[in-house]
């Protein structure tokens, strides 16, 4: 199979055997740091809203959406364990004095935060 290019009505085609396949590509996009939540949320979108992902993923909205999901599951993460964890009355006296409770007390609001966030925003 011999790959011609040529220009053709204002694009480029690559020859694949008998058919012109139009040589697409998507524009530059800047580079984003994306973490555990905003995994999850593309994790999510791909496999249950598959249109809304390509659609996003070809109108370069994707990893800007990610980013902002990432940050604001991250903001939201830290904001509710602090709180939970006074309303709670989990201190760094707990922490000193029984290490073992203060672990599994804050596990547990981390856990309970988690879920939280992953209704809000990863799942919404």
């Amino acid at each position: 199979m011999k790959q011609t290019l040529f220009e053709q009505n204002s694009g480029t085609y690559t020859q694949q055997g008998d058919y012109m396949l139009p040589d697409v590509k998507l524009p530059e996009q800047p580079e984003f740091e994306i973490g555990v939540w905003a995994n999850r949320r593309r994790q999510y979108l791909k496999q249950h809203h598959r249109v809304k992902y390509y659609n996003m993923l070809t109108q370069c909205t994707l990893y800007p959406h990610l980013a902002d999901i990432e940050q604001k599951a991250q903001e939201m993460f830290d904001r509710l364990v602090e709180q939970l964890a006074v309303k709670e009355g989990i201190s760094e006296k707990l922490k000193a004095e029984n290490q073992m409770l203060w672990i599994q007390s804050m596990n547990n609001i981390r856990n309970r935060v988690m879920e939280i966030a992953n209704a809000e925003l990863i799942y919404a």
